[in-house]
């Protein structure tokens, strides 16, 4: 049982993936972090000796991550909450994370961040199903403060080098369809994000993505949803933040609600 103010590896695994996961600091020495170059979904790199910068990113609870939960991570913990930030560290830290078969995101695989720590990423303007899915993803298992800019398809590349970013689902790009792939897809592979859940979304984005409602019952109803709300909103960002909330029920019925039914009437009057 952690100790207080430790979080389980199991216990996080559940928040991970949700609006309420909190801000993850690797506190990591730069040995430790060369030993192993990886990072807890949604994790920054952090100074636990700077906890000051720290604080002032972390309006919500933060979790503080060493190698094995000791010194690094509960003295940057222990330091937040005097700063006033509610905050946990990881309990086995993270080696204990990897013992339990847990995924990590290679942060070479991302943009350089910006000088407030957010990567951008660059896509066309107009989103339906997969440039609403990936920035999901991309805010709820690696960067949830991760920048998207909407631009013409033809200067979607030439933006995403002006500012640094990663300009995805645009083709000749890394981060693009690829085969029978949708772009979606490529990105829970490149990023190591090995997850059941993230795999049953991914065949109901591809589905919905590529004209193949059959992969999946559940693309006709992404698809329809997904021009419903390219209708609903004219601008970009807000259809992406209320297409968040579908990808986030989704997810959440890919992890725990997939055997569940609902019929009516559900409680049927008693006969005497």
């Amino acid at each position: 049982m952690p100790a207080p103010n430790a979080i389980s590896s199991e216990k996080l695994s559940k928040i991970i993936g949700t609006p309420r996961a909190p801000l993850l600091l690797d506190v990591r020495s730069e040995e430790d972090f060369a030993e192993s170059p990886y990072l807890l979904p949604g994790a920054v790199r952090a100074d636990d000796q700077i906890m000051a910068e720290a604080s002032a990113r972390a309006p919500g609870s933060t979790i503080a991550v060493c190698r094995a939960g000791h010194h690094r991570s509960q003295g940057a913990a222990a330091w937040l909450r005097a700063e006033g930030v509610g905050a946990e560290y990881l309990d086995g830290g993270f080696d204990g994370w990897l013992a339990a078969g847990l995924p990590v995101i290679d942060p070479a695989r991302l943009p350089p961040r910006d000088t407030q720590g957010r990567t951008v990423w660059v896509t066309r303007a107009r989103p339906k199903v997969d440039r609403i899915a990936c920035p999901w993803l991309i805010r709820r298992f690696v960067d949830p403060r991760a920048i998207f800019l909407f631009v013409a398809p033809a200067e979607v590349v030439g933006v995403a080098e002006r500012y640094n970013g990663a300009a995805f689902d645009v083709e000749e790009t890394f981060w693009s369809h690829r085969g029978n792939l949708c772009t979606f897809d490529v990105m829970v592979a490149e990023l190591g994000l090995s997850l059941p859940a993230l795999e049953v979304l991914a065949r109901i984005v591809r589905g919905a993505d590529t004209a193949r409602l059959d992969l999946a019952p559940e693309a006709a109803g992404l698809l329809a949803a997904s021009l419903g709300l390219s209708r609903m909103f004219s601008d970009d960002l807000e259809q992406l933040e209320a297409g968040m909330l579908l990808y986030d029920a989704l997810y959440r019925w890919a992890r725990d609600a997939r055997g569940e039914t609902h019929n009516w009437p559900t409680n049927s009057p008693r006969t005497t």
